[in-house]
C-alpha cells in the first residue's frame, strides 16, 4: 500500500492528529467518567472519537513502518519506530473505557426514564452508593489510561522529533 498523500508521507500528517486527539480524548473520558451531567451529553462523541482514534493510530503506525523503509537507516529513527506500536494497547484501552462509559451512561439513562415514567425509582435503578462506586471506578480507570497513553505518546513523539530534527538546525540564525 502507498502511504502518501499529496506527495507527502502519510505518517507525518497523521501523527499530528494522533498526538492531539489522544490527550484530548483522554481528558474527555476523565470528565465524563467523573461528571454524570457531562456523561449524559458527551458519551456518544467520546465513543465515536475512541472508535476513530484506534484505526487512525493503527494506520499511523503502519505508515511509519512504510516511511522507515524509505529513509536512510539511522539509530534515532529505529528507536522511534521500535516505540511506535507501544501506543496501540493504550488506544485499545481508551476504546474499551469509552465503551464502558457509554454502557454506564445508557444504564443511567434507562433508570432515569423509568423513574420519570413510573414516578418512582423502581427496583431496577442502581442505588446512589452503587452509582458513586461505578463513577469512581470509571474515573480512576480514566486517570490511569490517560496518564499511560499520554506518557507513552510523549515518549514516542519525543523520539520521532529527535529523529527528524536532531543535528539539522543551528542554535543561531543562518542569515
Amino acid at each position: 500500500m502507498d502511504y502518501t498523500f499529496a506527495g507527502l508521507p502519510l505518517h507525518v500528517l497523521l501523527v499530528h492528529a494522533v498526538v492531539v486527539l489522544t490527550p484530548l480524548l483522554s481528558l474527555l473520558l476523565i470528565v465524563i467518567a467523573a461528571w454524570p451531567g457531562a456523561r449524559r451529553v458527551l458519551w456518544l462523541p467520546a465513543l465515536v472519537g475512541a472508535a476513530v482514534l484506534l484505526p487512525l493510530g493503527l494506520v499511523t503506525v503502519e505508515a511509519g513502518k512504510w516511511l522507515e523503509q524509505r529513509v536512510p537507516p539511522a539509530p534515532l529513527i529505529q528507536v522511534h519506530t521500535a516505540q511506535g506500536e507501544d501506543i496501540v494497547p493504550w488506544l485499545v484501552a481508551l476504546l474499551v473505557l469509552a465503551v464502558a462509559i457509554a454502557g454506564w451512561a445508557l444504564v443511567e439513562q434507562t433508570a432515569r426514564r423509568r423513574a420519570t415514567d413510573d414516578g418512582t425509582t423502581g427496583g431496577a435503578a442502581p442505588s446512589r452508593g452503587f452509582r458513586i462506586a461505578v463513577g469512581a471506578v470509571l474515573t480512576v480507570a480514566a486517570l490511569v489510561i490517560a496518564a499511560g497513553s499520554t506518557l507513552t505518546l510523549v515518549r514516542i513523539a519525543e523520539a520521532g522529533s529527535r529523529a527528524v530534527w536532531e543535528g539539522s538546525f543551528s542554535d543561531e540564525p543562518l542569515d
